[in-house]
């Protein structure tokens, strides 16, 4: 990128005024993206929280989980610099497009059992369009505030992105109370939302016409060619090698979904169970997303001082969280379960109680993660190529263990092997922290 148009986007520039002011608000902007997500993502977790996609065997959500990822992560290492060429919005539209292919497999599925290729099917297409999504989603939210705003910011997209988890998760507890199956008609819903989801972005401003709350613009990203795009992810790597600290922190980041969803929540409870439990994990994201986020924001604190305590934090859940779930999953194998725990039962209200702060934590790494990355840049380019990485690097590791889980490996490896990454992923995190983040973003930081 030039200096000229760094230059240009830390000159101040004249705020819109009436209507046209609020539509290109960057909040108003954070808020349509976050219901882009709200109508794809967030329907997609509540329908993967409940375990097994809804159904009462997990194996197929399992198969079509690991070929979402793999896909994912091929897909997601490359969108960048597909976001760079096709602009955001249009990569907003075609990652969603996946989304309502994807729900509408599993309705598929519920009337013919026999489909479950379809569904693996629609999961590996599905993978392509989330890497686009969320690579786009990661440029925009990231590039919209300045530096001080940028964890209140990410709280308030993750916030509205959840609500789709929480809707979702309340209409299949509603629409199944007294069933032992996801009915047609939650699917049906899903499907219907979903495809008002993939309008939305072309309802979103133009990023070239954003300014910051500032006054600075929104920098415009590049348009070079395919091969130069792709030459940009090995100049990351070669000009900001720090990123590579955080590439275990992005490797585990959805590693846990797999315990939390089929291995605790489809393994041990009744489908209400499930739905309810499935209600209060997203609800309890907007909570972590929130004060996580309030906590990365604090002007009166140095951003130094925010990014270790934020660091803290997540060490202190990730050790609470599994040292709790140890009592529970010492207790049961896949073999030895028997009787699914329903909401009426004594055992179920430490174990709801248990799940809202698996709900917390989820929250409270993607924020965090995401917060360390605007740390280190404020250039939408750049940031669209380390969403790629986030995306490529998570995905990479949601395929090895949906994999491992559809090959029925035993519930306490995959358990252990939860905790000793996001152990991992931590340790590794902390020497980016003190040698890349600063007090301010540095112009240098703007190139590649």
């Amino acid at each position: 990128m030039s200096t000229a148009l760094v230059r240009d986007a830390s000159e101040r520039q004249a705020q819109y005024r009436g209507l046209k002011g609020v539509y290109y608000h960057p909040a108003v902007q954070v808020f349509l993206l976050g219901f882009v997500c709200f109508m794809g993502p967030g329907l997609f977790n509540a329908l993967t929280g409940l375990g097994g996609g809804g159904q009462v065997d997990a194996t197929t959500n399992s198969n079509a989980n690991t070929a979402l990822y793999a896909t994912f992560a091929v897909a997601a290492f490359f969108a960048g610099s597909i976001n760079n060429v096709l602009g955001s919005r249009l990569t907003l539209l075609l990652g969603s497009t996946g989304y309502t292919l994807y729900i509408g497999s599993y309705l598929a599925y519920n009337i013919h059992p026999g489909a479950g290729a379809f569904v693996i099917a629609a999961g590996a297409i599905l993978g392509i369009c989330a890497g686009l999504l969320w690579t786009a989603q990661g440029s925009l939210m990231l590039a919209y505030p300045t530096e001080s705003e940028k964890g209140k910011f990410i709280g308030i997209f993750w916030s509205i992105f959840n609500l789709g988890g929480v809707v979702g998760a309340a209409v299949s507890l509603g629409n199944n109370f007294h069933n032992t199956v996801l009915s047609n008609g939650t699917y049906i819903g899903f499907l219907v939302l979903t495809c008002i989801g993939f309008t939305i972005p072309m309802l979103m401003a133009d990023p070239r016409k954003m300014v910051r709350s500032d006054g600075s613009r929104v920098v415009t990203p590049r348009h070079p060619s395919w091969k130069t795009e792709f030459y940009g992810l090995y100049l990351i790597l070669r000009t900001d090698p720090w990123i590579v600290l955080l590439f275990p922190m992005f490797f585990t980041s959805n590693w846990f979904y797999t315990w939390q969803f089929n291995d605790f929540n489809a393994a041990l409870f009744t489908i209400r169970g499930r739905a309810l439990n499935n209600l209060v994990y997203w609800l309890s994201q907007i909570v972590g997303s929130v004060s996580i986020g309030f906590l990365l924001d604090q002007r009166g604190l140095s951003r130094r001082f925010r990014a270790f305590a934020g660091w803290l934090v997540l060490f202190i859940m990730v050790f609470v969280v599994h040292i709790w779930a140890y009592f529970y999953q010492k207790d049961y194998t896949r073999e030895s379960i028997t009787h699914k725990i329903d909401i009426h039962e004594g055992p179920y209200v430490s174990r709801i109680w248990f799940y809202i702060f698996c709900g917390l934590l989820d929250a409270m790494w993607q924020t965090t993660a995401y917060w360390f990355m605007g740390a280190m840049s404020n250039d939408p380019a750049k940031l669209a190529n380390f969403s790629g990485f986030y995306k490529s690097l998570q995905s990479a590791g949601a395929a090895g263990v949906w994999r491992a889980d559809g090959a029925k490996l035993p519930y306490m490896n995959i358990f252990i092997s939860t905790w000793v990454l996001l152990v991992v992923g931590l340790v590794f995190a902390l020497p980016m922290i003190h040698m890349r983040v600063k007090e301010t973003t540095d112009e240098a930081d703007e190139t590649l």
